[in-house]
């Protein structure tokens, strides 16, 4: 089966979780194209696929070019060093890994010195691993209302990496919490808060879950392009 059928069937299923839950709202694939050949992301892009999102800045940079015939969004979706983000705002659309006020300020200054205004989300640590990066839940909010002071931010809402479990109970846990924290963000009336309605997260296993408890964009690799080769 090609990448292309397996984008089809995938949003086939996004589709159909949307159906059983009753949504009439839009829920977004973001691609990862994690280490994967130019020229099989660019025969998705072919197809009018139009969200990608990449872990690393230095993966980017290399394939973005190739990928300029094709009319599409960038996310960042991996760990941001302080060091990189001018590389990522040349190439990036949005910063889906805002994990920190630091991080964030960073952002701000460099968009200024570009006259540019850049979407982001900023990341909780629901599960509460140590391999992910994101805030604490405790910290969420404080992270979005400083996000929302900074004039050339413009936060778009949360994201999260769910739990490395297949317990459902837990995974959708951690999902609804980051749905209660992205209400009440908009609830708070903090400046630059009043669009932070999306909210990222669900992955290729746990999609129908993330969908469930109000996912507007999940972020599938594998479930396209299969396991990533090394």
């Amino acid at each position: 089966m090609s990448d292309v059928e397996r984008l089809e069937q995938m949003r086939a299923r996004i589709a159909a979780a949307a159906r059983a839950t009753d949504r009439t709202d839009q829920v977004r694939l973001l691609l990862a194209v994690k280490t994967q050949p130019t020229d099989r992301v660019a025969a998705v892009l072919q197809t009018g696929h139009d969200l990608i999102g990449h872990n690393r800045v230095q993966e980017m940079a290399a394939s973005e070019p190739d990928l300029d015939d094709y009319p599409h969004e960038v996310h960042m979706i991996g760990r941001l060093q302080s060091n990189k983000v001018n590389a990522a705002l040349r190439l990036a659309t949005c910063i889906q890994s805002v994990d920190s006020l630091r991080l964030a300020d960073r952002l701000n200054r460099s968009a200024q010195n570009t006259q540019r205004q850049v979407d982001v989300f900023a990341q909780v640590n629901v599960s509460d691993e140590d391999t992910k990066g994101g805030v604490r839940p405790d910290q969420a909010e404080e992270l979005c209302r400083h996000i929302g002071t900074l004039d050339h931010l413009h936060l778009r809402g949360l994201m999260t990496i769910g739990a490395n479990s297949t317990d459902e109970s837990q995974v959708r846990a951690g999902y609804r919490e980051l749905a209660r924290l992205r209400d009440a963000v908009l609830a708070s009336g903090a400046r630059g808060t009043e669009a932070a309605g999306e909210l990222s997260m669900g992955m290729s296993a746990d999609l129908e879950w993330a969908i469930a408890e109000g996912a507007t964009m999940v972020r599938i690799g594998t479930g396209v392009f299969g396991e990533r080769p090394h």
